[in-house]
This record gives C-alpha cells, structure tokens and sequence, in this order.
C-alpha cells in the first residue's frame, strides 16, 4: 500500500492531544489506519499509520501546528502498511526483578535465541525508590515452542535472580 506513513509524537500530556492531531489529520484529507497512544510518566506517545495521498512533506506541513502548540516532537516516515498483518501470539511472559541496567536486554535477548518473537510489550517500574522492581509484560509468539522459552526462563531466573511466568495463550476462535 502507498501514501502510508507512521507519525510519531512524544512530549508531556495534557488533555486534547488526540483530539487536536487527529482533528488536523481529518481536515487534511488523511486516514488513520491503526494506532497506539499512551501516557508514560507523565510523557505522551502516539504512534500512528496514516494515509496520506499529498506526501510526507504535505503530512509533517498539516501536523507541525499542532505538535509545535502542543510541545510535541514530530517524525514522521514512510512504510509499508500491511494493516491486515496481525499475527496472533501464542505465549504470554511476565518477568520480574531488581530494577537495573541491561534488564530488558538480558531477558529479551535470552528469550530471542530461544525462540520467541515479541509481538507486544510493556514494562513498569514498582516497589519503592530505594529498591525499585522492574516489570516486564511480554506476548509474542514461541517460534520454537513453549519449552526452549521454559529452558531460557530458568537460566535467567538462576543466573540473575528474576521471577517469570510463562503461560500459553488460547486463540478465541468465533
């Protein structure tokens, strides 16, 4: 598909946000195909599919009001949009742990040799400031089965201390 490009905006939140971006975009003739938008700390993010037959140029033109009002960083790129591209996982992960650097790259990269393609994923910091827990929401697809997941989770557990759970995900069908 052509004219699709992914609009990222990232700055503080505030009410309004979505209404005044998406408000531009349907003034300007465009369509949203899908989209993600969340507040993390205090700080808001979109990320968003849009069709826009006038160009990527047009695009940022029609937008860039709006971020620089809003205080949003503004980028914008060309994809390839396969809106209709929605692979189903089959294994959800909740990891858990002392709260330190290289956490979610230890655990990520130990669960992608062993398999697992992360379609969604979110994390928190918990506990307390002077012992945080950092928490780690993870589905995805087991590539390689349910068992090297297992096998890496229990390496992970033994060699860095983290709790994990990992549990199968039933397709609803009907």
């Amino acid at each position: 598909m052509k004219d699709w490009f992914m609009v990222t905006l990232v700055g503080r939140d505030r009410p309004g946000i979505v209404a005044r971006v998406t408000g531009a975009l349907f003034e300007g003739g465009c369509m949203l195909g899908e989209t993600t938008m969340m507040r993390l700390g205090g700080n808001f993010s979109i990320m968003m599919m849009v069709r826009c037959g006038a160009g990527r140029r047009a695009l940022e033109t029609m937008l860039r009001p709006e971020a620089e009002s809003l205080d949003l960083r503004l980028h914008v790129d060309a994809i390839d949009a396969r809106l209709h591209d929605h692979p189903q996982p089959d294994a959800r992960i909740t990891v858990y742990g002392a709260d330190r650097p290289g956490i979610v790259a230890q655990v990520t990269g130990a669960l992608a040799e062993a398999g697992f393609n992360i379609l969604d994923l979110e994390s928190d910091v918990g506990g307390t400031p002077e012992a945080p827990i950092y928490v780690l929401h993870m589905e995805g697809q087991a590539k390689e089965g349910l068992e090297p997941l297992r096998s890496a989770l229990e390496t992970l557990r033994r060699e860095t201390g983290v709790e994990a759970s990992l549990s199968p995900v039933e397709a609803m069908i009907g």
